[in-house]
């Protein structure tokens, strides 16, 4: 059936009273398959050629730890962050805070549990996914989805431990995509600075302007025991940017709820947010007292704090905004548009008129479910042992079933995936285990009650404190216990007196009885619903809109520009003049000796850090920023306080993204570091 011109025309004035205008000029993090042409070329005078996209595309790689990265030389050279191989330094150089620095490619080591991902290929597989779910609902929607998924990552990939391919859903079921991705397992690190510079002005600076972060790293990719052959790769930019330049992004950003509907937002606001933030809150009140007590362990729980105060930001951020009337309301009015669009057309008034009421109708349930989800299938946050325990319990009960039967998670196509985690992790430090999993079974009692029948199992009428002094007796720490257990199966676990592995096994029920409540009653319908509603949405405004970010390859464009700040102008520049400045040689604004040292050499006026107005969030950290020409000129490491609503909403007035410039990394390089060869690399020399 056609639809009508007076519909969509009533749909689009709608849409456009409900939007922002102006405010959405840089809205958007566009997949490599639907880049907006037109729109980019109209808001920057750039027009991307496939040329560019491919190179851009090749160039970049996703990091397993979260964070991206760009290919800078044809030698496997990838550009990073800092704090994106914390770990792999702290674990290299012994726990120092001294630089990490290498004169040789045969001083360049790896960095354990960590790859790089290269974005081959992007495939379609809406249909398959589609007829997999047709009359399913719940729980059977979910499961019978996900295994559509993992089957055509199976499809894609078969067992090429050199390809990885990940089933992706985007506009929240509107489309289903595989990305297939070349896989470098053998990751090394090429060079880091002292963690004093990277991170400097610490948690007081986080997501705040003016900065001066030198916050960067090379890594560089190995296959067969040599540096990786990468002969596309992104050109390096020794000139600064300048003011109102364009700017684009390549990178990964890891997860957006844009699309979520004003009942879901609300959930959000009232339930899912606030237990986050408080657990965060008490988690990061236990850490600062782990590196009081046990000044041996300041780095690692440094690291780990750095993170949890990191969440702290973003947790308060993203509740404020969820606590803005004005926004809230703009997502009633953006609601009300898109409805208004669906009743006046027929055929989508039958899909989709009810998907609204349907979502509200699964919160009700989300709040008497999630506590209980949350607790038990998520488990304890920040425990990596814990983890690997499930891993190894639920693969063992897993892989003796059909393929078709099983957590879609353990199919086939993932089991590599998850050897591989099992297999090469980093070290683990013992007593943050022992941290994480006693704050864990202390707030499940606080969540659910010291009456539930499910926390008297878990604790076994035990104290948490006591069981998790038990449970971080564990020997999971050792690589060839965990290869063990995985080469053993079922029969290895089952009969395993590991505190930790025994502990999962005995929970592990309820952890499923929890997550199939869930899904029956929450995610299953809630997921058809938006499936629906994402088919409204397409079909009313097809490639004019973007997906909410997945962790893939996204490109976002911007310009380079401040902001105003309560009636003040903040400058998008900071120099290495206002760098030393800003150093008062008490923590966490202490200049290292080398750039002490160095300050001389340094021309003061050289720019530093710098703010775009392109959209990102976390996942970000690390892509490499383009000129027109497809040229680095920054390395993304951190957004502004506005960004950091950026999970629900972009406002191109005041989002701004932070990025390190390669004017300055060249500099400093060269002068403080004394890294000629690196600098000859990058350059082409």
């Amino acid at each position: 059936m056609q639809r009508s011109f007076s519909s969509l025309a009533a749909f689009g004035a709608a849409l456009l009273l409900a939007a922002r205008g102006e405010a959405r000029a840089d809205e958007g993090m566009w997949t490599f398959d639907a880049p907006p042409i037109d729109r980019i070329a109209a808001a920057t005078g750039a027009r991307l050629d496939a040329a560019w996209l491919d190179a851009a595309r090749a160039s970049a790689v996703r990091l397993t730890n979260g964070c991206s990265g760009g290919i800078v030389s044809g030698q496997g050279l990838v550009m990073t962050n800092a704090h994106c191989v914390a770990d792999c330094v702290q674990t290299l150089s012994g726990g120092g805070e001294d630089a990490y620095l290498t004169d040789a490619r045969e001083r360049e080591e790896r960095c354990a549990g960590l790859q790089a991902e290269a974005l081959l290929t992007i495939t379609d597989v809406t249909d398959q996914v589609r007829a997999s779910v047709q009359g399913k609902d719940g729980e059977a929607y979910v499961r019978a989805r996900e295994g559509a998924l993992a089957l055509a990552e199976l499809a894609a990939c078969g067992q090429d431990r050199t390809l990885r391919c990940q089933a992706v859903s985007f506009f929240r079921g509107g489309q289903y995509k595989v990305y297939k991705y070349r896989r470098y397992n053998d990751v090394r690190l090429v060079f880091a600075p002292e963690a004093a510079v990277a991170a400097f002005g610490g948690d007081p600076d986080n997501f705040n302007f003016p900065r001066f972060a030198f916050d960067v790293a090379f890594l560089r990719l190995y296959v067969d025991e040599a540096p990786a052959a990468t002969p596309v790769f992104l050109p390096w930019r020794s000139t600064p940017p300048a003011e109102g330049e364009a700017s684009f992004v390549v990178g990964n950003p890891g997860s957006t709820e844009r699309q979520l509907t004003v009942a879901q937002l609300e959930t959000q606001r009232d339930l899912v947010q606030p237990l986050a933030q408080a657990q965060r809150l008490e988690l990061r009140g236990r850490l600062l007292q782990f590196r009081a007590d046990d000044p041996d362990r300041a780095r690692g729980a440094a690291q780990a704090l750095a993170w949890v105060e990191n969440g702290v930001k973003i947790g308060r951020g993203r509740m404020a905004l969820l606590n803005d009337r004005a926004f809230m309301a703009g997502k009633r009015a953006e609601e009300d548009a898109l409805k208004a669009g669906v009743a006046a057309d027929p055929a989508l008034a039958a899909t989709a008129g009810e998907a609204w009421d349907r979502i509200a109708d699964a919160q009700d349930a989300a709040r008497d479910l999630y506590p209980a989800y949350r607790q038990l299938e998520n488990g304890p946050g920040g425990s990596d042992l814990f983890y690997d325990a499930r891993l190894l319990v639920r693969a063992a009960l897993e892989r003796d079933k059909p393929d078709a039967e099983r957590l879609p998670e353990y199919g086939d196509a993932r089991l590599p995936r998850i050897e591989r985690r099992l297999l090469d992790a980093p070290p683990r430090d013992l007593a943050l285990e022992r941290l994480y999993l006693e704050h864990w079974l202390l707030k499940t009692r606080e969540a659910l009650g010291v009456d539930d029948p499910r926390v008297k199992a878990l604790l076994g009428g035990d104290s948490p404190e006591n069981l998790a002094r038990a449970l971080a007796e564990t020997r999971l720490v050792d690589p060839a216990f965990r290869a063990e257990l995985w080469a053993g199966g079922r029969a290895a676990v089952e009969a395993s007196d590991d505190p930790l592995i025994a502990f999962v096994l005995r929970i592990d029920g309820m952890a499923r009885a929890a997550r199939a409540a869930y899904e029956a009653k929450v995610s299953g319908p809630v997921d058809a619903a938006a499936e629906a509603i994402a088919g409204a949405r397409l079909a009313l405004l097809g490639d004019q809109i973007y997906p909410d970010a997945t962790f893939t390859l996204r490109l976002s464009y911007g310009r380079v520009a401040g902001w105003r700040e309560r009636g003040r102008a903040v400058e998008p520049f900071t120099t290495f003049a206002g760098f030393y400045a800003r150093a008062s040689g008490a923590p966490p604004f202490v200049a290292p000796p080398r750039w002490l040292a160095a300050r001389k050499a340094l021309a003061p006026d050289t720019p530093f850090d710098f703010v775009t107005t392109n959209d990102i969030v976390g996942g970000n950290s690390g892509s490499p920023v383009l000129d027109r020409r497809g040229r680095v000129m920054g390395a993304i490491f951190d957004g502004n306080s506005h960004a950091i609503g950026g999970a629900y909403g972009y406002d191109a007035a005041a989002n701004r993204a932070v990025a390190l410039t390669t004017a300055a990394i060249g500099e400093a390089l060269s002068k403080v570091y004394g890294r000629a060869g690196l600098v000859d690399e990058l350059m082409g020399r």
